[in-house]
């Protein structure tokens, strides 16, 4: 069996101190096989902030793949954002939007994030044409004895949270992903848990979403998701920290994408 810790949303500069330490020792005591951080490390793209996050993913000591979410892109300065959005990210580049093969699992990045878009509001979910050929290609790559996810920051569908992605082409993305043959969409932004099966052209894709480790908790506590993959199958179980009981999440009726 393999075990994916799937935690999102940290925002370093509004993290939850008590959260990521309560993290760092589950991680020391229980080894993961692997860490996937699906985006938001930072709060405001901010120097100290990324100093923080960068730290703190090297100190895990595990296998760790990195996407990038909407608020590790520079807020204030629109010229780092149009010219050089990821520079500070540099010194961990090696585990930026890079697959991971594992024993029981493939995991392959999709950017979401987009440095500027035609609507008001950027911080929601963009899949480009090129982003998304990418992660096909990845898909054809990948071993085919073993499930395959796809790690991105944003939903690519609606999930029944207090928060919205409305991540643009976000139905023809999944669509494409599950007839590539992905199993799940590992996913963050929102900042609480859930598992949704989406049924597309015969097959069905699971979207997994992960909790926050802010300071930023919406109707969960802070929390993350254990992921336990065997013999082609997986369960999320969303661990939550405080007096809340780890909850294996129910895998919600598929819907049409």
């Amino acid at each position: 069996m393999t075990r994916l810790f799937h935690v999102s949303d940290v925002h370093f500069g509004r993290e939850d101190k008590a959260a990521v330490a309560w993290f760092d020792a589950l991680v020391a005591a229980e080894q993961p096989d692997a860490v996937a951080m699906t985006g938001d490390l930072t709060m405001r793209a901010r120097s100290h902030e990324f100093d923080a996050g960068l730290d703190w993913l090297k100190s895990l000591g595990r296998p760790v793949t990195l996407e990038v979410g909407n608020h590790d892109l520079p807020y204030w300065n629109m010229i780092d954002r149009m010219f050089r959005p990821y520079h500070r990210y540099h010194a961990i580049e090696r585990i930026i939007e890079q697959p991971l093969d594992l024993p029981d699992v493939t995991i392959v990045p999709l950017k979401t994030t987009s440095r500027a878009q035609w609507r008001l509001n950027w911080s929601k979910g963009y899949v480009s044409r090129k982003a998304l050929a990418k992660t096909l290609a990845l898909i054809a790559d990948a071993p085919r004895d073993r499930p395959i996810f796809v790690a991105a920051h944003h939903p690519l569908i609606e999930p029944h949270t207090k928060a919205s992605a409305q991540t643009h082409r976000g139905a023809e993305a999944i669509a494409a992903l599950a007839e590539a043959g992905a199993d799940a969409v590992l996913t963050g932004h929102v900042h609480d848990a859930f598992d949704i099966a989406h049924d597309v052209a015969g097959r069905t894709i699971r979207m997994i979403g992960a909790g926050t480790l802010s300071e930023r908790t919406r109707v969960d506590p802070p929390s993350f998701n254990e992921i336990r993959i065997a013999d082609g199958a997986f369960e999320v179980i969303c661990r939550k920290m405080g007096s809340q009981s780890d909850e294996v999440l129910p895998v919600e009726a598929p819907q049409p994408a």
